[in-house]
Protein backbone atom coordinates (compact mmCIF):
# COMPACT_ATOMS: atom_id res chain seq x y z
CA UNK A 1 0.00 0.00 0.00
CA UNK A 2 2.81 2.41 0.83
CA UNK A 3 4.35 1.87 -2.59
CA UNK A 4 1.07 2.69 -4.33
CA UNK A 5 0.72 5.92 -2.30
CA UNK A 6 4.23 6.99 -3.29
CA UNK A 7 3.59 6.31 -6.93
CA UNK A 8 0.32 8.27 -6.81
CA UNK A 9 1.93 11.24 -5.03
CA UNK A 10 4.88 11.44 -7.41
CA UNK A 11 2.87 12.45 -10.53
CA UNK A 12 1.02 15.15 -8.53
CA UNK A 13 4.29 16.71 -7.36
CA UNK A 14 5.69 16.53 -10.87
CA UNK A 15 2.65 18.39 -12.17
CA UNK A 16 3.18 21.22 -9.67
CA UNK A 17 6.89 21.58 -10.42
CA UNK A 18 6.59 21.24 -14.18
CA UNK A 19 6.89 24.59 -15.95
CA UNK A 20 4.11 25.74 -18.22
CA UNK A 21 6.50 26.89 -20.87
CA UNK A 22 9.98 26.08 -22.05
CA UNK A 23 11.55 28.70 -19.73
CA UNK A 24 13.05 27.00 -16.68
CA UNK A 25 12.92 30.23 -14.63
CA UNK A 26 9.17 30.50 -15.05
CA UNK A 27 7.17 30.87 -11.84
CA UNK A 28 3.40 30.99 -11.36
CA UNK A 29 1.89 34.45 -11.33
CA UNK A 30 0.66 34.07 -7.75
CA UNK A 31 4.08 33.30 -6.22
CA UNK A 32 5.90 35.99 -4.24
CA UNK A 33 9.13 35.72 -6.20
CA UNK A 34 7.48 36.13 -9.58
CA UNK A 35 7.84 39.43 -11.36
CA UNK A 36 5.10 42.00 -11.70
CA UNK A 37 4.47 44.23 -14.73
CA UNK A 38 5.55 47.35 -12.81
CA UNK A 39 8.54 45.94 -10.90
CA UNK A 40 11.88 47.72 -11.26
CA UNK A 41 14.43 45.42 -12.80
CA UNK A 42 17.46 47.59 -12.14
CA UNK A 43 17.55 47.89 -8.36
CA UNK A 44 17.34 51.51 -7.14
CA UNK A 45 17.41 52.91 -10.66
CA UNK A 46 14.30 54.31 -12.28
CA UNK A 47 14.44 51.78 -15.07
CA UNK A 48 13.93 52.20 -18.75
CA UNK A 49 11.01 54.22 -20.10
CA UNK A 50 9.02 51.08 -20.86
CA UNK A 51 9.52 49.71 -17.34
CA UNK A 52 8.55 52.76 -15.29
CA UNK A 53 5.65 52.57 -12.93
CA UNK A 54 3.07 55.32 -12.79
CA UNK A 55 0.95 57.39 -15.12
CA UNK A 56 1.68 59.03 -18.42
CA UNK A 57 4.74 60.98 -17.31
CA UNK A 58 6.49 58.18 -15.42
CA UNK A 59 8.83 59.46 -12.73
CA UNK A 60 9.11 63.21 -12.38
CA UNK A 61 11.71 64.96 -10.26
CA UNK A 62 10.33 67.86 -8.25
CA UNK A 63 12.62 70.76 -9.14
CA UNK A 64 10.33 73.43 -7.68
CA UNK A 65 10.86 72.70 -3.98
CA UNK A 66 12.21 76.21 -3.35
CA UNK A 67 8.96 77.84 -4.55
CA UNK A 68 6.27 78.97 -2.14
CA UNK A 69 2.61 79.02 -3.05
CA UNK A 70 -0.53 80.71 -1.79
CA UNK A 71 -4.17 79.95 -2.55
CA UNK A 72 -5.86 83.28 -3.22
CA UNK A 73 -9.41 82.16 -3.97
CA UNK A 74 -11.54 79.01 -4.24
CA UNK A 75 -14.88 79.34 -5.96
CA UNK A 76 -17.70 76.84 -6.50
CA UNK A 77 -19.08 76.69 -10.01
CA UNK A 78 -22.45 75.12 -10.78
CA UNK A 79 -23.67 74.20 -14.24
CA UNK A 80 -27.27 73.17 -14.78
CA UNK A 81 -27.67 70.27 -17.20
CA UNK A 82 -30.55 68.01 -18.15
CA UNK A 83 -29.74 65.53 -15.39
CA UNK A 84 -29.38 68.17 -12.67
CA UNK A 85 -26.57 70.43 -11.48
CA UNK A 86 -22.91 69.71 -12.21
CA UNK A 87 -20.73 71.07 -9.37
CA UNK A 88 -17.08 71.98 -9.86
CA UNK A 89 -14.47 74.08 -8.07
CA UNK A 90 -11.91 76.54 -9.41
CA UNK A 91 -8.75 77.53 -7.51
CA UNK A 92 -6.64 80.67 -8.00
CA UNK A 93 -3.03 80.09 -6.94
CA UNK A 94 0.13 82.26 -6.89
CA UNK A 95 3.68 80.83 -6.64
CA UNK A 96 7.07 82.52 -6.28
CA UNK A 97 10.62 82.13 -5.02
CA UNK A 98 10.89 85.47 -3.18
CA UNK A 99 13.78 86.58 -5.41
CA UNK A 100 12.02 88.15 -8.37
CA UNK A 101 10.20 85.18 -9.92
CA UNK A 102 6.47 84.60 -9.63
CA UNK A 103 3.59 82.93 -11.47
CA UNK A 104 -0.16 82.54 -11.16
CA UNK A 105 -2.90 80.38 -12.66
CA UNK A 106 -6.50 79.30 -12.18
CA UNK A 107 -7.76 75.76 -12.77
CA UNK A 108 -11.00 73.81 -12.33
CA UNK A 109 -11.74 70.31 -11.09
CA UNK A 110 -14.42 68.26 -9.39
CA UNK A 111 -12.51 68.36 -6.07
CA UNK A 112 -10.75 71.24 -4.32
CA UNK A 113 -7.35 69.48 -3.87
CA UNK A 114 -7.29 68.48 -7.53
CA UNK A 115 -8.10 72.05 -8.60
CA UNK A 116 -5.26 73.42 -6.44
CA UNK A 117 -2.82 70.85 -7.80
CA UNK A 118 -3.72 71.66 -11.41
CA UNK A 119 -3.40 75.40 -10.73
CA UNK A 120 0.05 74.94 -9.15
CA UNK A 121 1.28 72.94 -12.12
CA UNK A 122 0.02 75.57 -14.57
CA UNK A 123 1.48 78.46 -12.54
CA UNK A 124 4.94 76.89 -12.40
CA UNK A 125 4.95 76.57 -16.18
CA UNK A 126 4.32 80.30 -16.73
CA UNK A 127 6.78 82.21 -14.57
CA UNK A 128 7.52 85.95 -14.68
CA UNK A 129 10.81 87.62 -13.77
CA UNK A 130 11.19 91.13 -12.33
CA UNK A 131 14.19 93.22 -11.25
CA UNK A 132 14.37 94.27 -7.59
CA UNK A 133 16.41 97.23 -6.37
CA UNK A 134 18.12 97.89 -3.06
CA UNK A 135 15.70 97.90 -0.16
CA UNK A 136 13.47 95.20 -1.58
CA UNK A 137 11.29 97.55 -3.62
CA UNK A 138 10.63 98.40 -7.26
CA UNK A 139 12.63 100.88 -9.31
CA UNK A 140 9.82 103.29 -10.22
CA UNK A 141 6.07 103.76 -10.18
CA UNK A 142 4.09 101.53 -12.54
CA UNK A 143 0.45 101.17 -13.52
CA UNK A 144 -1.16 97.96 -14.75
CA UNK A 145 -4.54 97.73 -16.46
CA UNK A 146 -6.61 94.65 -17.23
CA UNK A 147 -10.21 95.17 -18.32
CA UNK A 148 -11.82 97.59 -15.91
CA UNK A 149 -9.19 96.94 -13.19
CA UNK A 150 -6.34 99.38 -12.64
CA UNK A 151 -3.49 98.68 -10.20
CA UNK A 152 -0.88 101.29 -9.23
CA UNK A 153 2.39 100.27 -7.55
CA UNK A 154 4.74 102.83 -6.00
CA UNK A 155 8.22 102.24 -4.50
CA UNK A 156 8.58 102.77 -0.76
CA UNK A 157 11.55 103.22 1.62
CA UNK A 158 12.76 100.44 3.87
CA UNK A 159 10.48 99.79 6.82
CA UNK A 160 7.26 100.67 5.01
CA UNK A 161 6.26 97.08 4.35
CA UNK A 162 3.62 95.92 1.88
CA UNK A 163 0.59 98.19 1.79
CA UNK A 164 -1.71 96.17 -0.45
CA UNK A 165 -4.86 94.07 -0.48
CA UNK A 166 -5.10 90.30 -0.52
CA UNK A 167 -4.65 89.61 -4.24
CA UNK A 168 -1.92 92.23 -4.79
CA UNK A 169 -0.18 91.24 -1.56
CA UNK A 170 0.02 87.59 -2.63
CA UNK A 171 1.82 88.51 -5.87
CA UNK A 172 4.28 91.06 -4.45
CA UNK A 173 5.12 88.94 -1.40
CA UNK A 174 5.95 85.81 -3.38
CA UNK A 175 7.82 87.90 -5.96
CA UNK A 176 10.16 89.14 -3.20
CA UNK A 177 9.03 92.78 -2.90
CA UNK A 178 9.23 93.91 0.75
CA UNK A 179 8.36 97.61 0.55
CA UNK A 180 5.66 98.86 -1.80
CA UNK A 181 2.46 100.91 -1.80
CA UNK A 182 -0.45 99.86 -4.02
CA UNK A 183 -3.86 101.13 -5.01
CA UNK A 184 -6.63 99.26 -6.87
CA UNK A 185 -9.23 101.14 -8.89
CA UNK A 186 -12.20 99.70 -10.74
CA UNK A 187 -13.21 96.06 -10.59
CA UNK A 188 -12.01 94.11 -7.55
CA UNK A 189 -12.34 90.65 -9.06
CA UNK A 190 -9.30 88.79 -7.73
CA UNK A 191 -8.16 87.18 -10.97
CA UNK A 192 -8.40 90.55 -12.76
CA UNK A 193 -6.51 92.27 -9.93
CA UNK A 194 -3.71 89.70 -10.19
CA UNK A 195 -3.54 90.08 -13.97
CA UNK A 196 -3.38 93.87 -13.67
CA UNK A 197 -0.65 93.55 -11.01
CA UNK A 198 1.32 91.23 -13.29
CA UNK A 199 0.96 93.72 -16.16
CA UNK A 200 2.32 96.46 -13.90
CA UNK A 201 5.31 94.39 -12.78
CA UNK A 202 6.08 93.35 -16.36
CA UNK A 203 6.33 97.03 -17.34
CA UNK A 204 9.20 97.66 -14.89
CA UNK A 205 12.40 98.89 -16.52
CA UNK A 206 15.98 98.76 -15.29
CA UNK A 207 18.06 101.84 -14.58
CA UNK A 208 20.46 101.32 -17.49
CA UNK A 209 17.60 100.78 -19.93
CA UNK A 210 16.00 104.09 -18.93
CA UNK A 211 19.34 105.91 -19.23
CA UNK A 212 19.72 104.62 -22.79
CA UNK A 213 16.16 105.63 -23.71
CA UNK A 214 16.71 109.16 -22.37
CA UNK A 215 20.04 109.49 -24.15
CA UNK A 216 22.02 109.92 -20.94
CA UNK A 217 24.24 106.92 -21.64
CA UNK A 218 25.20 104.81 -24.61
CA UNK A 219 25.03 101.00 -24.74
CA UNK A 220 28.82 100.93 -25.14
CA UNK A 221 29.33 102.80 -21.88
CA UNK A 222 27.03 100.45 -20.01
CA UNK A 223 28.74 97.41 -21.51
CA UNK A 224 32.16 98.75 -20.58
CA UNK A 225 30.97 99.41 -17.04
CA UNK A 226 29.68 95.86 -16.63
CA UNK A 227 32.94 94.29 -17.87
CA UNK A 228 35.51 93.56 -15.15
CA UNK A 229 38.32 96.09 -14.82
CA UNK A 230 41.60 95.19 -16.49
CA UNK A 231 44.22 93.89 -14.11
CA UNK A 232 47.29 96.06 -13.52
CA UNK A 233 50.23 94.95 -15.69
CA UNK A 234 53.04 93.28 -13.86
CA UNK A 235 56.06 95.41 -13.11
CA UNK A 236 59.07 94.85 -15.31
CA UNK A 237 62.34 93.57 -13.90
CA UNK A 238 64.65 96.27 -12.64
CA UNK A 239 61.88 98.79 -11.78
Amino acid sequence: MEETKKTEAAPAEAKKEAPRSGNRNYEPHGSYSSGRPGDRKYGDRKGRPGERRGGRGGFRGDRMDDYKDKVVDINRVSKTVSGGKHMRFDALVVVGDGQGKYGFAMAKSGEVPDAIKKALTAAKKRMHKIHLVRGGTIAHEVVGVYGSTKVTLKPAPAGTGIIAGGAVRAVVELAGIKNVVSKVNGSRTRINVIRATSAALDSLKEYNTVMVLRGKKSPEEIKAKREPKATRPEAKEGE
